[in-house]
């Protein structure tokens, strides 16, 4: 029986940061994989496809730009969803080769096999094979659960992959859709409608709230819901699905339409059909496989853990992060959660920020935020100023052909400290950066009035907004 300081459940981000950081402080780690492939969500089924795509869609859609695909859409033929995972198989692959040199090369022991508690501090692992199955006992000063999430799938719902689909089906589908309708306006569902959408597919997205992406600068969702109506999508706010069914397609007028189609009904009684349906509204855990009984960890009832702010859970030397812990469920602040556990748990000292991790949509347009948004300034209180940069004012938003983006900020009215960065439109999810580093250190807007930006680039509408910003507070003095 193997022990080790530090034992890992999921290759995910969390837990290959977490492996990374207990290696270099010398520590004896292994990481346990149930699926066989290393990455997790982020790079098979979530991020890295995801991502993908969006690319390969802007690119094939963009004048003037000529892709791999491009050949294939100039000859009459539709793509289909396998023509567009073919970008991102190149890269999940290489992300799989870096992931395991990583592991190796830092003598992280990787361990394949389906992993559960049988007492504090022991785990077994079950590796099944087509002929016979064998099973390895783990003893562990400390753990790590970083075992993510999958999509909700509702007993309700009549998934079958092909016309009613989970994030992880649409994946999978072999041709694409000429109508879908998408149920939920969080990130997964706000950024498939716009692939989709982009790709020429009519699209309607239902969403029980007032708007879409609830955690997002009204301001900023506002302008999003404004570019998705501007593609073609159909936003039907404030709307509940009462039942979801597949109907017989009456109007086939030719071979390639679809046998069946899929039907929701809304609890207002508005009846909406489509080709196909993505079900999108929240994740599930994977939780209850663990035997977390057998330690007294508790879970709710969608299998996700309550941590404290060093990530510990009721036991104090077992450690979750990632999805499992809920919001904001990024990889990104999956992997600095599993940074950040790791160093609590062996005593090493840090000064990372977790409230100021941004946060990125991959939507199209691209929105990022970092810090407060105007709502939660004016709940707390707090008197603040808005300075605004429009991409349309900034060369290099010309020179990108977006004349539509926008980048906030939001400056205290008294110190002038930098309190949240608001921006969507191109290269959003870069910019952001920029913002935080300043938040960071306490910046105030007379820091970046102060410093020069690069001419012409998309950064110098952080100069525009905080000139912007400021002159409206000496208004006010």
């Amino acid at each position: 029986m193997k022990h080790y300081d530090l034992a890992i459940i999921g290759t995910g981000p969390a837990g290959q940061k977490a492996a990374m950081q207990a290696a270099k402080l010398g520590k004896k780690v292994c990481i346990i994989e149930r699926s066989k492939v290393l990455g997790g969500v982020a790079v098979n089924t979530g991020t890295i496809p995801s991502k993908a795509l969006r690319e390969a869609v802007m690119l094939l859609t963009s004048s003037g730009k000529q892709t791999l695909l491009s050949d294939k859409q100039s000859a009459g033929r539709r793509v289909t969803m396998s023509d567009l995972i073919y970008v991102a198989d190149q890269v999940i692959r290489n992300e799989w080769q870096v992931i395991r040199k990583q592991f190796s090369r830092n003598n992280v022991d990787l361990i394949w096999g389906e992993a559960h508690f049988e007492g504090p501090n022991l785990l077994q692992v079950i590796r099944e094979t087509e002929e016979d199955s064998d099973t390895e006992m783990i003893t562990a000063d400390k753990f790590l659960i970083g075992v993510g999430t999958k999509p909700a799938k509702p007993k309700t719902v009549p998934f079958d992959g092909k016309t009613v689909l989970c994030s992880d089906q649409l994946l999978k589908i072999n041709r694409l859709p000429r109508t879908m309708i998408v149920v939920g306006g969080g990130v997964i569902g706000s950024e498939y409608a716009c692939i989709m959408a982009a790709m020429g597919v009519r699209v309607t997205l239902i969403e029980g709230r007032s708007q879409v992406l609830g955690f997002l600068d009204r301001e900023l969702a506002e302008a999003f819901q404004y570019h998705m109506r501007n593609a073609g999508i159909t936003l039907r706010m404030g709307e509940k699905v009462n039942k979801i069914e597949k109907i017989p397609n009456t109007n086939r007028n030719n071979e390639d339409a679809p046998a069946e189609l899929v039907q929701a009904t809304l609890e207002s009684g508005k009846r909406l059909t489509a080709q196909t349906l993505l079900y999108a509204i929240g994740r599930q855990g994977v939780c209850g496989k663990l035997a977390l009984d057998n330690v007294g960890v508790p879970y709710d009832d969608r299998e996700r853990l309550k941590v404290n702010e060093h990530y510990q859970t009721e036991q104090e030397h077992i450690y979750a992060a990632g999805d499992v812990i809920g919001f904001p469920a990024l990889a990104s602040t999956s992997m600095e959660q599993g940074r950040l556990a790791v160093c609590h748990m062996f005593g090493k000292e840090t000064s990372s920020i977790p409230e100021l991790f941004p946060l990125g949509i991959y939507a199209i347009p691209e929105i990022s935020m970092v810090g407060k948004t105007e709502e939660q300034l004016t709940e707390a209180g707090i008197p603040y100023e808005a300075g605004i940069a429009h991409y349309k004012e900034i060369a290099r938003g010309q020179l990108l052909g977006d004349d539509t983006g926008m980048l906030k900020l939001l400056i205290h009215q008294e110190d002038h400290r930098l309190l949240g960065v608001h921006i969507i439109g191109t290269g959003a999810t870069e910019l952001v950066h920029i913002g935080q580093m300043v938040m960071a250190f306490n910046g105030t807007v007379e820091f970046i009035i102060n410093n020069v930006f690069n001419y012409p680039t998309l950064a110098e509408a952080y100069k525009v907004a905080a000139l912007n910003g400021y002159n409206k507070l000496e208004h006010i003095r």
